[in-house]
């Protein structure tokens, strides 16, 4: 038995078959870090698919590669290698044809020369004029001839890659007939009529031209229509006079016959069927090579699915999904490992989908609740880390009344507690006392009022939470998007958490304000748009705290800018800079409603403006509430120890 040799090497053909599952959890987290950095949670899950996990091969990479293999197929050659093929092919004839003329001494071969020296300069009307011509070299014919088989056989198998041995059989009565019925079936799929017989009987009769064997009748009209509109391609991409000599020359080769017709019937259907595709671009090839006709509309087809591929791979329209990615088309363009890496995105996709980590919704992926949820978890870690040392949320009072929970301790009983006594400690109290005065086993044990203890009891305080975060595009641009962001997750997280019964409500204000979720929080991108509306957003913030009256008002303001923006009467946002004393006044109207109502404005002065200054000294000192100015990255640590602060009523 002959030893085989084998060679052993890095795995090069699609991903690494032994390699661990993908963690979608480091993929989540990932996001996560990029969302709380102020990148835009869209574009963040979109350059997941288009870069790849672990820096793999993802669409971008394999955008990159179509882009190469378009700009080597437009290097291939020129377009016009069929015309300049029948020049030459015609030059050759003429020139033998001559040669035997000039044997010839008689009046016939002195006419037939007159003839071609009188031949049109056109290469079609010269093919098209010697048509009745009669050749007096055999040799001279054969060459003639080749012009109109060599671009007969090219157009036709161009459309049909099975027609090689018909067309060498000299079968036109064939191929006519198979072009005939294929219409007749194409126009009844147009009809919507149930084409799935007549398909089965169509490919009994002529599926010996089909080597790709379509399984359906949309399957066999996608092949034919991606053909034709090549051929249309091929066309657009000639210069108006190189179109007409084409033209002519293919009427010339396919003859007086049906075909001609049939063939442009074909094409007719076939764009009726599938008008999306590209029929009417052309392009500018240039290379050392003249193309015939099929290799010409070969390399325009290439393009062409590359165009296409590149579009699908782009995901740029809305709804886009990787499940629009042709597979197969990215295996015959790119290999069978870029197509096992489309698969690999569509496998990670699904995962995360599966485990709830993103959803879908008609803008393309977000992330879900579950999601949110660990990104508002990786927030407030990152704020608990400048906050160690410290008691992180148990923010407690002991002094909760009757209604509170135990927690295993009691104190002395003053006047006024509402809390249950604590009848062992207190008996227990009691005994000892009569034991230190010498009462030992006296009973019955009589009470006094230094006996009496009271059980422990905490209750967590409900607060009405009103946050208030500038939107504007100073924010973004100075750097300070990404910890408001971090910020405003990392409290709501908080919240939901560790103090439930506190109702949190975010709003976001620029030129106007309103309420976010967790959800639009974390997807929210920067706008150019002009306005820092601290006046509606204060009005929101006085619904939010008068939906829950008894609960302790917190209002807390993240800004970089003073405002410069109001709502007129009629609800439109009156924006102006420097700020209109109607602002002012109509922003302040709302922080007296807030200081009426209990309410203490505390400011997280993110910018160094003299304006923001003086405004925010001028509120803190109306109101009563407190100006901080922290730097971007201690934002976080900032609100989240304020309002733990509020909270203990330890402001």
């Amino acid at each position: 038995m002959a030893s085989g040799r084998f060679r052993y090497g890095a795995w090069r053909d699609g991903p690494d078959p032994l390699a661990p599952p993908y963690d979608v959890r480091a993929a989540v987290d990932e996001v996560g870090e990029r969302v709380l950095a102020g990148d835009s949670l869209r574009d963040v899950l979109r350059d997941l698919v288009r870069r790849g996990p672990q820096e793999g091969r993802g669409l971008d990479a394999l955008r990159d590669r179509a882009r190469r293999l378009r700009r080597e197929a437009l290097r291939r050659g020129n377009l016009d290698g069929a015309v300049t093929r029948a020049q030459q092919l015609l030059d050759q004839a003429v020139a033998t044809e001559r040669d035997e003329l000039t044997r010839r001494d008689d009046d016939a071969a002195r006419f037939s020369e007159a003839v071609l020296d009188n031949l049109p300069r056109s290469t079609s009307r010269a093919v098209e004029e010697l048509s009745d011509y009669q050749w007096a070299s055999s040799e001279a014919q054969q060459l003639y001839q080749q012009i109109l088989d060599g671009l007969r056989r090219e157009v036709v198998e161009q459309r049909f890659a099975g027609m090689k041995q018909a067309l060498q059989s000299g079968d036109m009565q064939g191929v006519s007939e198979m072009v005939s019925d294929l219409n007749d079936l194409l126009a009844k799929h147009a009809r919507g009529e149930d084409t799935d017989d007549a398909f089965q009987q169509f490919m009994a009769k002529h599926g010996q031209f089909f080597p790709e064997n379509p399984k359906n009748v949309d399957e066999l009209i996608d092949s034919l229509a991606r053909q034709a509109a090549a051929a249309e391609r091929l066309m657009r991409s000639l210069s108006p006079q190189q179109q007409e000599e084409l033209s002519r020359l293919m009427d010339q080769a396919l003859g007086d016959g049906p075909l001609r017709g049939q063939l442009g019937e074909l094409t007719d259907n076939l764009r009726a069927l599938r008008p999306n595709l590209n029929w009417g671009r052309g392009e500018r090839m240039r290379g050392p090579q003249d193309l015939g006709y099929g290799d010409a509309a070969a390399a325009l087809g290439e393009i062409g699915e590359l165009d296409e591929l590149l579009d699908q791979l782009g995901q740029e329209h809305p709804g886009a999904t990787l499940d629009d990615v042709d597979v197969e088309m990215v295996e015959r363009q790119l290999g069978r490992g870029a197509a096992d890496d489309v698969r690999r995105l569509r496998e990670l996709e699904r995962e995360l989908s599966r485990q709830g980590w993103v959803t879908r919704d008609s803008e393309g992926l977000t992330l879900s609740p579950k999601a949110l949820r660990r990104l508002g978890r990786t927030a407030l870690a990152q704020v608990f880390d400048d906050l160690s040392g410290r008691k992180q949320g148990q923010h407690d009072l002991r002094d909760a009344g009757a209604a509170g929970d135990l927690i295993g301790s009691s104190r002395r009983w003053e006047f006024g507690d509402e809390q249950p006594l604590d009848v062992v400690r207190t008996i227990g109290n009691a005994v000892r006392r009569q034991a230190s005065r010498g009462g030992v086993g006296v009973l019955p044990v009589r009470l006094e009022p230094d006996d009496f203890e009271v059980a422990e009891t905490e209750r967590r305080a409900s607060a009405a939470v009103a946050l208030c975060v500038d939107l504007s595009y100073s924010m973004y641009a100075d750097g300070r998007w990404g910890p408001m962001k971090q910020t405003a997750l990392a409290l709501s997280h908080l919240v939901a958490t560790q103090f439930p019964q506190d109702s949190l409500q975010i709003i976001g204000f620029g030129k106007y304000a309103g309420a976010l979720s967790q959800g639009q929080l974390a997807a929210i991108d920067p706008t150019a748009e002009k306005g820092t509306n601290l006046q509606h957003a204060l009005k929101l913030a006085g619904r939010h705290l008068r939906r829950h009256p008894g609960a302790e008002p917190v209002v807390l303001v993240v800004t970089d800018g003073e405002p410069t923006a109001h709502l007129e009467p009629d609800g439109e946002a009156m924006f102006w800079w420097p700020p209109l004393p109607e602002t002012i006044r109509a922003t302040i109207h709302e922080v007296d409603h807030l200081t009426r109502f209990g309410a203490t404005l505390n400011f997280f002065m993110l910018g160094e403006d003299d304006g923001l200054q003086r405004f925010v000294a001028a509120v803190a000192e109306r109101n009563g509430g407190r100006v901080f100015s922290p730097d971007a990255d201690e934002l976080g640590r900032y609100v989240v120890d304020d309002y733990v602060r509020a909270r203990r009523g330890r402001r």
